[in-house]
């Protein structure tokens, strides 16, 4: 694919040590690498960059001999991390904007070729659930389609379970040798040995709660549309619908009782515009309308065509600060709250964020930080 480009042993290392550094998420390490032209460049100036901020904690960036140990145990475990500018990397999650900077994959990158759909639900899942989430990933298996999860209990490991044999991704909120939950050790061998296995986090990293959001941002980011077939009104998975409806992605909802707490998410989504699923012919009517093709790429990086600043006036800091709420808002909104253009917002949110001041979120929002 043009554009695209395999990195460097010493490129990779950057790579990894930029998006392993405190307060780098996807967000801040695309505006970096746009600015600063490069990881190795974005390194050197986020020292002095922190430090005009304001930073009161130390800005912890991994030294080169502890990205090359993740590097060497990743290989050595039988899996690879792939940049989102390499050819590897899973075209449709490239389109989300902006993607993980470095996934650790452990299986075929062919895998990633194939129209994927994911499947996510209660963790509690009941007979019934279990049951058309078996059908539903049996048949698009059959189909072609890739079944992509998160390998929880309930929903999720029927999903995988039901589609071992015609192809499955589980994605981790953990480091890509962290099995979680233990319930899942057979499967997750399983699932490594015949399908995929997918990580954002470090290896040897254990997830905690903040990493499931980042988790379900690559399951919904890897597939074509997203099947929710139990969710409780507060459930994970209704975080994932959002996330999927965010990203474009087909959105579709399993029906069920309205006397059964684990169908209240389910049939407030289809409520709201969800696609309502019966059975697996339902789902195929909605993916045979699809294809990759309708799918763009996210626009260029907001670097692009401006020389970039190496310092900002400290009015023009405060302004993009007090512009700044508790609420999620577009960084086009701030920046006219700031009187600034949205090139050079964005820029000063990078570092307002490394003072951890603000925090910078998918799909172009900003908001103050807590």
């Amino acid at each position: 694919m043009a554009g695209l480009t395999l990195l460097s042993d010493a490129e990779r290392l950057d790579w990894v040590r930029l998006a392993r550094t405190s307060s780098i998420g996807p967000v801040t390490f695309a505006s970096l690498l746009s600015r600063f032209g490069s990881a190795k460049a974005a390194l050197d100036a986020l020292p002095g960059l922190a430090r005009r901020a304001g930073r009161k904690r130390k800005l912890v960036i991994p030294d080169t001999d502890e990205v090359r140990a993740e590097i060497d145990a990743t290989q050595a475990y039988g899996a690879r991390l792939v940049a989102h500018c390499e050819p590897d990397y899973p075209q449709l999650l490239r389109m989300v904007d902006p993607p993980p900077p470095i996934l650790t994959i452990s299986g075929s990158p062919a895998l990633f070729e194939s129209k994927a759909v994911a499947i996510v639900g209660a963790r509690n899942a009941s007979a019934a659930g279990r049951k058309i989430t078996r059908d539903i990933a049996g048949a698009l298996g059959q189909a072609g389609f890739i079944i992509v999860s998160g390998l929880a209990l309930g929903i999720d490991g029927e999903a995988h379970g039901a589609s071992l044999a015609t192809g499955t991704v589980a994605v981790l909120g953990g480091g890509i040798n962290h099995i979680y939950p233990r319930q899942h050790d057979n499967l997750y061998h399983a699932i490594r040995e015949q399908g995929a296995i997918v990580s954002e986090s470090p290896f040897g990293h254990q997830a905690t709660a903040r990493d499931f959001p980042r988790r379900n941002r690559i399951i919904t980011g890897l597939c074509l549309g997203t099947i929710v077939v139990e969710a409780a009104e507060r459930s994970g998975s209704l975080i994932s619908a959002r996330t999927a409806n965010e990203q474009g992605r087909e959105v579709m909802a399993v029906p069920g009782s309205p006397l059964e707490p684990r169908a209240q998410g389910t049939n407030r989504l289809i409520r709201e515009g969800a696609t309502l699923v019966r059975s697996p012919d339902d789902v195929l009517e909605v993916l045979g309308m699809l294809g990759q093709t309708q799918l763009q790429m996210p626009n260029p990086p907001l670097f692009e065509d401006e020389e970039p600043a190496l310092q900002f006036p400290e009015d023009q800091i405060s302004a993009v600060y007090q512009a700044l709420s508790l609420t999620p808002l577009p960084i086009d909104e701030i920046a006219r709250a700031a009187g600034l253009g949205s090139v050079r917002c964005a820029a000063i949110l990078v570092e307002l964020e490394l003072s951890e001041r603000a925090v910078t979120l998918s799909g172009g929002l900003a908001m103050r930080a807590l």
